[in-house]
């Protein structure tokens, strides 16, 4: 009976070892792919985090380089508008303008008028054509033979629209005049005498078409120092 027992315990035993065995293989088994699984989903995280950082590493140097071209778009913008405020004070500075004539030079009544030219301009343009250049071309000829000369320059508008627009209007237009003539025929500064009035001092009606048409106009006066006609000119 001693010897059964013995039997049947050392069995038992055997059948316990053998079921642990089975379980700790059958926990790896269920367990490997679990850790492994793990393993690969820390991979991947690790690799999308990398992915993101580097995305936003891009990120921020996409808008840094925008920032900074935006500061130089801003920087150039300013420094043009600043040369064209610049070039427009040196062209007020450098042409004449007054209300009257007789206000700016002096001794005019010395002055006589050797030539004149008028030039007209479309419904609220400043632009010349082709006819007006030549036209000023013709008028041109005339400044090499002519000795201590003045150019006067006034525009003139239409009655149609509000008068200071109308001022400005005619500034525009002796200012096209007076840059032609500058620029191609190398006449100083100091030789014109600009005027816009508007649409005062009407050459012709402004009830018709053509009456309008005359007043949208630029004249140019040529006026010569009489002391100093006999002195051949030395230039413009």
């Amino acid at each position: 009976m001693k010897r059964f027992g013995f039997v049947v315990t050392a069995a038992a035993l055997a059948v316990l070892g053998v079921t642990g065995c089975a379980t700790k293989n059958f926990v790896h088994t269920q367990t490997a792919p679990l850790v492994e699984h793990t393993d690969q989903l820390d991979s991947k995280t690790a690799a999308n985090n990398q992915q993101i950082h580097d995305v936003d590493g891009r990120a921020r140097a996409g808008i840094g380089q925008a920032q900074s071209a935006a500061d130089a778009a801003t920087l150039n913008a300013q420094n043009a508008g600043k040369a064209a405020g610049d070039a427009e004070l040196a062209a007020n500075d450098a042409v004449h303008r007054a209300d009257s004539l007789d206000s700016v030079v002096k001794g005019l009544d010395s002055y006589k008028p050797v030539a004149n030219v008028a030039v007209t301009f479309g419904f609220d343009k400043a632009l010349l054509t082709k006819e007006d250049k030549e036209q000023l071309d013709a008028f041109a000829a005339q400044l090499t033979a002519t000795s201590g000369f003045i150019l006067e320059v006034t525009g003139g508008t239409d009655s149609t629209g509000p008068a200071q627009y109308n001022y400005d209007l005619s500034q525009r237009r002796a200012d096209a005049v007076v840059q032609y003539l500058a620029s191609k025929y190398a006449v100083p500064a100091h030789r014109f005498y600009l005027i816009g009035i508007g649409k005062d001092n009407a050459v012709a009606p402004n009830t018709t078409a053509e009456g309008r048409k005359q007043n949208r106009r630029v004249q140019v006066q040529l006026l010569s120092n009489a002391s100093v006609a006999s002195v051949p000119s030395s230039g413009l």
